[in-house]
């Protein structure tokens, strides 16, 4: 292998200073064109494979590590619903399902800033002090005795767990090439069902705890708390802000970004950029992506707010509806695992989410909603097939990963999509209503009908990039030298084609 020359990006004004010559370009294009030139011949003896799985030690880890402690952390309220926190603060159903959907508001309002800070600040360590920050507000969580104060500790909860799903996507789409990110997608979000099997097993144990200083609950949120204030630490110190700052070798950073070039979609620049931002407001892609996003969330915030509820309505104790939600966490991993696997190895993201969006929403929603009482088992698998309903959001991650380019517009789509997936998490929970106890009957048929529009939804979607694509290869597009770092957006570089 050749080392390119990179020439600098046309529209650079040659009278500009050279430290501010690459303003405007990716920050991979400066790396490269004040390194890979001058080491000739050196990235011919690095092993790429072997770089991808040094890679992935370094990073995948910690990025899984986040996600599961993000969705531990805020389902310690769905496992301390049967461990006496509604009785502790005399919580009605209303006000229960309110503390659920108060974490995805504040998710929805600090979106936008937290995409804006992580372009403009270094992407790693604004992680690890957010996940230091919401670990704080766990442990403060076990001081809580009124409806008042978990309101408060909620809200400050997905205030600060809002960066942790942008932030991961970017770090993804930094490090790998397209068709490898739905695998690193798929396995950094199994940290959902992880957190469910986990979380269950620690409230099972801790339920076993009878003193009279403090509840059981209160306990556990301590514990986890300090536990993510601890990540949060590690996240700060060992995880890289980007492949040129890292603590890879010269030799295999300049790899690490070359081999990048055929995503089209840059790594790096800390330029915000208006017109990307009014770009990505009026692109189709978005919203639809946005639509599909709200939909299919919804189910997954009633699920995932009111597991313990649905189960313990089915006759089982408070112990054994902790254990119980165990099966449905590994489907949760299974699924996850499966879908993103196929996603990216035959290039079929939108029928994988078509296919959990079916199985998970259309079949499990509806042998919970349809079956008869006297059938426990046949709803209790039902519940279990809900929980593919999760599935899809890595999915939808590695369309947001793929197919944005331009590093402003790749951060206002990471932030429309996770506050879409908020909006979704708080219809989700208003679906359950005292009077429809305890049973809750109406917000299970919900789960199916918003399924529906999903799969309409996804074939929209899937016709447009296909549409898209079509145009672009009859168009007869020229190859522009290094448009894949010259921070355009996936509309202005018509080299790139979108993968579904």
């Amino acid at each position: 292998m050749q080392a390119r020359e990179i020439e600098e990006p046309s529209h650079i004004d040659e009278k500009v200073p050279e430290k501010n010559a690459y303003k405007d370009a990716d920050k991979a294009l400066e790396f490269l064109r004040f390194n890979e030139d001058s080491e000739e011949g050196t990235v011919v003896a690095i092993d790429e494979k072997a770089l991808i799985k040094k890679i992935d030690w370094m990073i995948v880890p910690i990025m899984f590590a986040c996600y599961f402690l993000q969705y531990l952390d805020k389902s310690l309220l769905n496992f301390a619903a049967v461990m006496g926190i509604r009785e502790t603060a005399n919580l009605t159903t209303e006000q229960y399902g309110t503390l659920s959907w108060l974490f995805y508001l504040a998710f929805l309002v600090f979106e936008m800033p937290h995409a804006y800070l992580m372009q403009r600040l270094p992407v790693a360590k604004y992680l690890g002090g957010c996940v230091c920050a919401w670990g704080t507000v766990v442990t403060c969580t076990a001081a809580c005795d009124s409806y008042a104060s978990l309101a408060v500790c909620r809200f400050l909860l997905g205030t600060f767990e809002s960066a942790i799903s942008p932030s991961l996507i970017l770090v993804t789409s930094m490090w790998y090439k397209r068709d490898e990110q739905p695998k690193r997608i798929g396995f950094w979000y199994t940290g959902v069902g992880a957190a469910v099997m986990v979380g269950s097993l620690i409230s099972y144990g801790f339920q076993h705890y009878t003193g009279d200083k403090f509840n059981n609950w209160q306990i556990m949120y301590l514990v986890v708390g300090l536990i993510t204030i601890s990540a949060g630490i590690i996240v700060i110190l060992f995880l890289p802000d980007n492949p040129m700052s890292s603590r890879l070798t010269h030799e295999e950073k300049v790899l690490a970004v070359s081999r990048l070039r055929e995503n089209n979609t840059g790594i790096e620049n800390k330029t915000f950029k208006p017109y990307q931002f009014r770009e990505a407001l009026r692109d189709p892609q978005v919203w639809l992506l946005a639509f599909i996003t709200i939909a299919a969330s919804i189910p997954n915030g009633a699920v995932s707010s009111f597991q313990s509820v649905i189960i313990s309505g089915f006759g089982f104790s408070n112990k054994e509806t902790a254990l119980i939600q165990i099966p449905g966490g590994l489907i949760t991993v299974v699924s996850t695992l499966l879908g993103t696997y196929i996603a990216g190895r035959y290039n079929c993201r939108g029928l994988m989410l078509v296919t959990w969006a079916a199985l998970g929403g259309i079949v499990g929603g509806g042998m919970i909603a349809f079956l008869p009482d006297s059938s426990q088992a046949g709803r209790l698998a039902g519940n279990y097939l809900t929980n593919m309903t999760g599935s899809f959001l890595p999915l939808a991650y590695a369309f947001a990963a793929c197919n944005f380019a331009g590093h402003t517009k790749k951060v206002t789509m990471n932030a429309i999509l996770l506050m879409s997936f908020c909006l979704g998490n708080i219809l989700g929970p208003l679906t359950f209503r005292n009077e429809d106890a305890p049973n809750y009957t109406p917000a299970k048929i919900t789960i199916v009908a918003v399924e529906v529009t999903v799969l309409c939804a996804v074939a929209f979607l899937l016709f447009y990039y296909r549409l898209e694509n079509l145009r672009r290869d009859t168009a007869g597009i020229n190859h522009q030298t290094d448009v894949e770092f010259s921070d355009m957006t996936d509309r202005e570089n018509k080299e790139l084609r979108y993968k579904y």
